[in-house]
C-alpha cells in the first residue's frame, strides 16, 4: 500500500473515504506500514481530526481487524465500563466484581497506562501470578461461569488498536478526541455488550482539560456506540485531584480491596456505586435512580464483591498466599518517606498532574512503549482538598525504589500541594451525566 497520499490528504485537511481507512487498518495489521509513517498519520489526525463519516469508518475497521467475543444466550445482561484515564483511577477493580454480583456478565477488556494515567492491566499485573492474557474462549467461559473476566486484548482481538495504542502513548497524540473515541469503542464493540457506561475525565491530569471538551468526547462516543446498538451513557468526572488517596499500581490494588471491603475513600466509593447504578438503570433492572444507588451500595457492603474479586484472581492464576501476604504489608517498596504539612491549614490543591508525572518519571509508568513498570512505586495517604491539616501532619507517603529516588520524589510531590486559610466544600468527583 502506498500510504503517503493518505498522510498528505489528512495533513491538508481532506477527508478519507471508508475504503481508504479500511485499507489503512488492513495494512497496519499486516505489518506493511513503517512506524514513522503511522506516527505521521496519527499526528495529522491529531491536528486535523476525523469527520462524521471518517470516525465510524475507522472505529468499525479497527473493531473488525480481529476476532470478537460472542456469548451464548443468557438472562444476565452483558455490560462494561470504560474510563478515559486518570491518576489514581482504579475504579474498574472494585466495579467489575460488584457488577458481577449484581447479576451482570462483565467481559472487561482493559488497557495499559497512557501518558501519566494508570492502566488497569498494569495494576492487575502487580498481583503475583495474575495473568491478563487470556485466549478468547477462556474469556467467554470465565464470564459465563464467574460473571466476569478482566483481561487485555488477545493477539487476534482488535490488533489495529493495540498497535495504535502503543504509538499514541509515545508520539504526543494521546489527547485526540477521534483517536480516543476509535480506540475505546473499537474494543468495547467487540464485547457484544448490551450496555456501556463511560467515565470521561477532564482537568489537570486528564487527556481532556476542559469540561466542554470532555462533553464533546462523551457525546461522540455515546452517539457512535448507540448507533451500533449499545445502550450508552457517560459521566463527566473531575481529574484535577487524584481519585482516592493512592496512586501507583500496587497501592491502587490495595485501595481497591479496601473499597471492596466496605471501606476506602469516599470519592472512589461514590464513583463505583454511581457507575453500577447507571448500568442497573440502563438495563432496566432498576427504574428509580435512588433504588439503583441503594442496591449497588448495599451489594458493595455485603462482602460478596470481595469474594467475587478473589474468585477471579484465583481463576486467572494469582498466587493467592503470596497476594494475601503482600496485602498484609504496609508497603512492598524498599523506601517509604513521609511528606508533612509545614503549617496548619486546609488542603487547597492536590495536583493530580504533578503526582502522575512524578510516579511515571520514577518508574511507576511508561516513558516509552517498552518501559518495564515498577509496581511498588507510588504515593498514598494523600491529603485531599477541603481537608484540615495541622502543622506536621502527614499529607502524603512516597513509595520509592531507594532513598535517593524517594527524596527526589518527595520534593516534586510537595509542589503538588497548597494550603489555604479557609476551607472549601469537598466536591463530588461527578460533574455531569450525559445520555443518548
Amino acid at each position: 500500500m502506498n500510504f503517503l497520499p493518505l498522510i498528505e490528504a489528512k495533513r491538508d485537511g481532506r477527508a478519507l473515504s471508508p475504503q481508504q481507512l479500511q485499507d489503512f487498518v488492513r495494512a497496519l495489521v499486516a505489518g506493511e506500514l513503517p512506524e514513522y509513517q503511522v506516527a505521521s498519520f496519527l499526528m495529522a489526525v491529531f491536528f486535523r481530526g476525523l469527520d462524521a463519516t471518517e470516525l465510524p469508518a475507522l472505529t468499525l475497521a479497527m473493531r473488525d481487524s480481529g476476532e470478537k467475543l460472542s456469548f451464548p444466550d443468557d438472562p444476565r445482561p452483558l455490560v462494561d465500563k470504560h474510563s478515559t484515564g486518570g491518576v489514581g483511577d482504579k475504579v474498574s477493580l472494585p466495579l467489575v466484581p460488584l457488577l458481577a454480583c449484581l447479576g451482570f456478565r462483565v467481559p472487561s477488556i482493559s488497557g495499559r497506562a497512557l501518558g501519566i494515567t494508570g492502566g488497569t492491566l498494569d495494576k492487575l499485573e502487580s498481583i503475583p501470578g495474575f495473568t491478563t492474557q487470556l485466549p478468547r474462549q477462556r474469556i467467554i467461559e470465565q464470564v459465563q461461569s464467574l460473571g466476569l473476566a478482566m483481561a487485555g486484548q488477545t493477539e487476534r482481538m482488535v490488533p489495529a488498536d493495540r498497535i495504535l495504542y502503543a504509538l499514541r502513548d509515545v508520539t504526543g497524540t494521546v489527547p485526540s478526541v477521534p483517536l480516543i473515541t476509535a480506540s475505546i469503542l473499537s474494543k468495547k464493540l467487540t464485547e457484544s455488550l448490551d450496555a456501556l457506561v463511560l467515565d470521561v475525565k477532564f482537568g489537570r491530569a486528564a487527556f481532556i482539560q476542559s469540561k466542554e471538551e470532555a462533553r464533546t468526547l462523551a457525546q461522540a462516543m455515546i452517539g457512535l456506540a448507540t448507533s451500533c446498538g449499545v445502550n450508552t451513557r457517560a459521566l463527566l468526572t473531575d481529574m484535577d485531584t487524584p481519585l482516592g488517596q493512592a496512586a501507583g499500581n500496587w497501592l491502587e490494588v490495595r485501595e481497591s480491596v479496601e473499597c471492596l471491603s466496605g471501606r476506602g475513600p469516599q470519592d472512589l466509593r461514590e464513583l463505583v456505586v454511581a457507575l453500577a447504578a447507571h448500568l442497573l438503570l440502563q438495563t432496566r433492572r432498576e427504574t428509580s435512580p435512588a433504588t439503583a444507588l441503594d442496591r449497588a451500595s448495599t451489594c458493595l457492603d455485603s462482602g460478596l464483591p470481595l469474594q467475587k474479586w478473589e474468585a477471579m484472581l484465583a481463576a486467572q492464576g494469582a498466587d493467592m498466599p503470596r497476594y494475601r501476604e503482600l496485602l498484609g504489608r504496609d508497603t512492598i517498596a524498599d523506601t517509604v518517606l513521609e511528606l508533612r504539612a509545614e503549617r496548619t491549614g486546609y488542603v487547597g490543591r492536590c495536583d493530580a498532574r504533578i503526582i502522575g508525572e512524578t510516579i511515571r518519571d520514577f518508574g511507576g509508568g511508561r516513558l516509552t512503549k517498552d518501559t518495564v513498570i515498577c509496581p511498588e512505586i507510588g504515593v498514598d495517604q494523600l491529603g485531599k482538598p477541603g481537608q484540615r491539616v495541622e502543622k506536621g501532619r502527614l499529607i502524603a507517603r512516597i513509595h520509592a525504589t531507594n532513598k535517593e529516588a524517594g527524596e527526589a520524589m518527595r520534593h516534586r510531590i510537595a509542589s503538588a500541594f497548597s494550603l489555604t486559610e479557609s476551607t472549601t466544600p469537598c466536591r463530588s468527583p461527578i460533574a455531569e451525566l450525559l445520555m443518548a
